[in-house]
């Protein structure tokens, strides 16, 4: 089996994101519309939801029985490369009080994408937020497995990193 190096993968990957990063942060994002195919998956799931100011779809859950709870995000954008179509599912788990996540909290965050099933941890601002990304045209099922692991990894990783605290 050929395997690449991770240390090749890790430079492609650093360079592609370095050649992508300046078009796109200069493009304005234009403001999307809620996803009616979205609206009616969380409807025949019966989830409740609000819409945010981007139109994407806010939800909240109950998590165990500490009395906590976990915000998650279902885009309503579309997000393509080449033949590929997906839809973001986040949730955040930590603010830093700073601009730089301190070293063991960035540590632990790439151990926790290395193991995670579905979905990866990224640096949203001063935000730890878990993104799966899921076919666009993901079934009910596929959308309700990517929220259940999105709230469950993010109130776990929140739970972690600062303990006693439901914030996000």
């Amino acid at each position: 089996m050929h395997r690449k190096s991770p240390l090749k993968s890790l430079s492609l990957a650093l360079g592609i994101g370095l050649a992508m990063s300046s078009p796109l942060a200069a493009q304005e994002t234009e403001r999307t519309v809620p996803d009616a195919r979205i609206k009616a998956q969380l409807t025949e799931l019966g989830y409740k939801y609000e819409l945010d100011d981007d139109n994407d779809f806010k939800l909240v859950f109950e998590v165990g029985d500490e009395g906590r709870s976990q915000i998650v995000y279902v885009l309503s954008a579309v997000e393509t490369y080449g033949e590929h179509s997906v839809r973001e599912v986040w949730s955040p788990a930590y603010e830093s009080p700073t601009e730089d996540f301190p070293g063991p909290v960035a540590n632990r965050l790439l151990e926790a994408s290395n193991i995670a099933k579905l979905g990866a941890w990224v640096k949203q601002g001063k935000n730890a937020t878990f993104v799966i990304k899921i076919p666009s045209d993901a079934s009910k099922e596929e959308l309700d497995d990517a929220i259940d692991a999105a709230i469950k990894l993010a109130d776990e990783m929140e739970n972690e990193l600062t303990p006693g605290r439901d914030d996000l």
